[in-house]
């Protein structure tokens, strides 16, 4: 505030005189004044990246995946300096604008120049832009005239005025027109070269750099004869400042321009839709997948989809054990197909996972101590309550080992190691490790390790790769940047039980294999389980090797059945072909065996190692791992005689080896031990292995009912391996009776693995024999005591 008036007066005459000694000062900074006035009203539209750019997935390499155009259907994909060839920039500013790095934004010269080439020819030919007035141009559109030249002008310096050189020139390269909707040098390589602007040669940094002169004359796809001579009077140019050798561009023009538009990629679709929902903020979404074995794998599934009826779609789903990488994700066989359900993802869909559980249960028991990997098994009839399973293949095969049971899949051995290990607990600790599973009312029976609940492909391989991992599950990584974070890793296996489970799995002959799942002499480079889900709705195949895990799925959407295709049929030959496409190498793959885990003999039927044991106990002997030298005895239901492995001791008389009690008055008797099979698999035992052989009867001198024999239970009146037909042209079927003699209480029979009728005790049942072919027929009554013959109807 000033004091008075005249004080006042002095100062404004002051400042007139200042402005009469230095006018020009007094212009600069009035111009200046006006300048800043004008920048706080008009302020500068700067993009904020929020839908600015069309969003894009791209592979572990930054290659387009999917491509998705920005609100206003432009395809511009964000890029920075850093990431586009020097060959581009050098081009560009040694053609465009020398002294970019130098001007305050215009270039006087420059103008000058344009200026009097648009006298001498009446008509503007030249703008004289430098790079800084033609982003100003593109954030500001304006008319060809002096007053949008002057608007131009003013933005410029605004630009110049608010951001560095670096920051302009990285918006020109994200923001310059390059023909229809095409803007931004990302966008213009990818669409008219295939390729990164950071792959750039010579010849095609020369063609970008001048497509934005006239986007629409100079479009390769449309005008590749002009958009190659404009490039040519580029490369000259650069030749010409001495920017590249005459050579270098001699070279580069040699290179043709063609006329192509590659359209934006369509790889992974459903895994780009999954992340864009993910991340709605992000314009690049950088990806764990192998674009070139995604590729490949697309390919693969489309064309084995034309041997499968036309409504079935597939999956596939690849990771990397040591990353938890996901390499590659296909989540449909034919995207965007309705007749496939081309939209639905089945990589994430919850659906029946068949057999595929069985290897876990297995692993579990090994870490239990249930079993080691030759323990002998009962593949028999058996009901749990109202709960009767049979297998896949409609017969029973008696005594099985754990390996053999395995890789065949036997249902009802794995039932068996499911109620004995536990449920709840099976379901817990998969549960624990990151396994989802969805239980119906969240109430889990016997039946999930059958597929009576449901799980993803993506949910499988997690599982499956702690057989590569020394048991461990890792969360799967699908963004790069993921790899750089803490693993989420829960154990659901021992390093032990693991490698002996992919081990055995190793062991499962390739589709189409001439050899039988028991005689396979030679390993497969991986391991490997199928899985069908009942009534053929769904077709599994997950494999394992030390670097990869990998899973198919075959079915339809809609859960409708697909008869006669199943996992080792349908999925099994899928699966490997995708192998095919990961070059697994043998020697490389292998995964290393714990040092806790060693080879031993066992022998059946105890179950127990041989030196353990008489040899003459030893009536099959078997090659097993052993896990910290725990090896389980055979044993299923600890209660029941009729589920064990176990020594028989008994007198006999020595002069007619019968069997005697302590105190029968024979003399010199003598003691003995045997080894006896479980009861429930006498049907299945050749005649020198059966209780009638190895026990011998009783002495008639003894009377003692001690020792009279056990109950046996006998088929009777139909003989084995009997051929029955229909007689001349009756429409009637051939029926046989079913009875027994022998055995105690209710008996249950089983046709062809199926539990068919349910007899009182000397009860006979007729049955009709309608399905011709092999019948396997079997009885078994409370005690344990089974028979089993075989028939023949044609």
């Amino acid at each position: 505030m000033f004091k008075n008036k005249h004080a006042l007066l002095n100062n404004v005459k002051q400042v007139g005189s200042a402005i009469k000694r230095y006018p020009l000062l007094t212009l600069f900074i009035s111009s200046l004044l006006i300048l800043a006035w004008l920048d706080a009203q008009h302020p500068l539209s700067l993009p904020n990246n929020q839908g600015v750019f069309a969003r894009v997935v791209v592979d572990e390499n930054n290659r387009p995946l999917r491509t998705f155009a920005d609100n206003n259907g432009i395809w511009r994909y964000p890029i920075d300096l850093s990431t586009v060839s020097p060959l581009y920039i050098e081009a560009l500013l040694n053609y465009e604008d020398r002294w970019f790095w130098y001007h305050p934004g215009f270039n006087p010269l420059s103008l000058l120049r344009a200026a009097g080439q648009n006298i001498i020819n009446g008509r503007i030919v030249s703008g004289g832009s430098t790079l800084s007035m033609q982003v100003a141009r593109i954030l500001h559109p304006h008319e060809r005239s002096l007053w949008g030249k002057t608007k131009q002008m003013f933005r410029t310096l605004q630009l110049e005025w608010h951001l560095n050189k670096t920051q302009i020139l990285q918006l020109y390269l994200n923001n310059a027109p390059f023909g229809g909707t095409i803007e931004g040098v990302q966008a213009a390589s990818y669409t008219y070269l295939n390729k990164s602007a950071v792959e750039l040669t010579h010849a095609e940094a020369a063609l970008l750099a001048v497509l934005p002169q006239a986007p629409t004359r100079y479009r390769p796809d449309l005008h590749h004869k002009a958009a190659q001579k404009a490039r040519d009077k580029v490369l000259q140019r650069l030749a010409d400042f001495k920017t590249w050798s005459q050579e270098t561009v001699d070279d580069a023009k040699l290179e043709q321009v063609f006329s192509f538009n590659y359209r934006p990629n369509q790889l992974a679709p459903l895994l780009s839709r999954r992340l864009l929902s993910q991340h709605p903020n992000k314009p690049v979404i950088r990806t764990t997948i192998d674009r070139d074995l995604q590729q490949s794998l697309q390919d693969t599934l489309m064309a084995y989809m034309q041997s499968l009826p036309k409504q079935t779609s597939g999956a596939v789903l690849v990771i990397d054990n040591k990353t938890a990488a996901v390499k590659a994700y296909l989540g449909t066989a034919d995207f965007a197909n309705a007749s496939r359900f081309g939209y639905v993802d089945m990589v994430q869909a919850i659906r029946s996972p068949g057999s595929t559980l069985k290897p876990f249960i297995y692993g579990l028991a090994i870490d239990d101590g249930l079993i080691h990997s030759q323990s002998l098994l009962a593949d028999v009839p058996r009901h749990w309550g109202t709960y009767r399973p049979s297998n896949f293949n409609g017969a029973f095969n008696g005594p099985v080992s754990a390996s053999d049971a395995l890789q065949r899949s036997l249902n009802m051995p794995a039932v068996d190691l499911l109620e004995r290990y536990g449920v709840k607990r099976f379901v817990g600790q998969l549960a624990n490790a990151g396994v989802q599973l969805s239980i119906p009312n969240q109430d889990p029976n016997l039946a999930i390790i059958l597929g009576g609940l449901g799980t993803s492909l993506e949910q499988l391989v997690q599982g499956y790769s702690a057989l590569a991992n020394q048991g461990q599950v890792k969360t799967l990584r699908y963004l790069k940047h993921e790899l750089n974070m803490d693993k989420n890793t829960r154990q659901l296996l021992s390093p032990a039980s693991a490698w002996v489970i992919q081990d055995i799995l190793s062991g499962i002959s390739r589709p189409g294999s001439i050899q039988t799942l028991a005689a396979t002499r030679h390993k497969n480079t991986f391991a490997w389980k199928t899985g069908t889900s009942y009534g053929y709705r769904d077709a599994w195949a997950i494999g394992v090797n030390k670097d990869y895990t990998f899973g198919v799925w075959l079915g339809r959407p809609d859960g409708t059945a697909v008869p006669g295709h199943y996992g080792r049929i349908t999925a099994g030959p899928l699966l490997f072909n995708v192998a095919d496409q990961l070059n697994i190498n043998a020697m490389a793959s292998a995964i290393n065996k714990p040092k806790n885990v060693v080879s031993e003999i066992i022998c059946w039927p105890l179950g127990i190692r041989l030196t353990d044991q008489d040899s003459t106990f030893c009536q099959q002997k078997k090659q097993a791992w052993i896990v910290d030298e725990v090896v389980p005895p055979t044993w299923h239901i600890a209660d029941s005689d009729a589920w064990q492995g176990s020594l028989f001791s008994f007198w006999y008389n020595p002069q007619n080896n019968r069997r005697v009690s302590l105190d029968c008055p024979v003399p010199n008797k003598q003691h003995k031990q045997i080894a006896i099979w479980p009861k429930v698999l006498e049907p299945w035992l050749n005649a020198k292995a059966k209780r009638a052989t190895l026990i011998p009867p009783v002495d008639p001198q003894c009377n003692n009912t001690l020792i009279t024999p056990s109950s046996t239970l006998k088929i009777i009146g139909i003989e084995a391996n009997s051929i029955f037909k229909q007689s001349g042209n009756d429409s009637a079927y051939p029926s046989v009776w079913l009875k027994t003699l022998g055995g105690d209480g209710v008996k249950h029979w089983y046709i062809n693995g199926e539990y068919s009728y349910e007899a009182m005790p000397d009860q006979n049942v007729e049955h009709v024999l309608r399905n011709k072919g092999e019948q396997q027929i079997v009885v078994q009554d409370e005690q344990g005591n089974s028979d089993m013959i075989t028939v023949y109807f044609q």
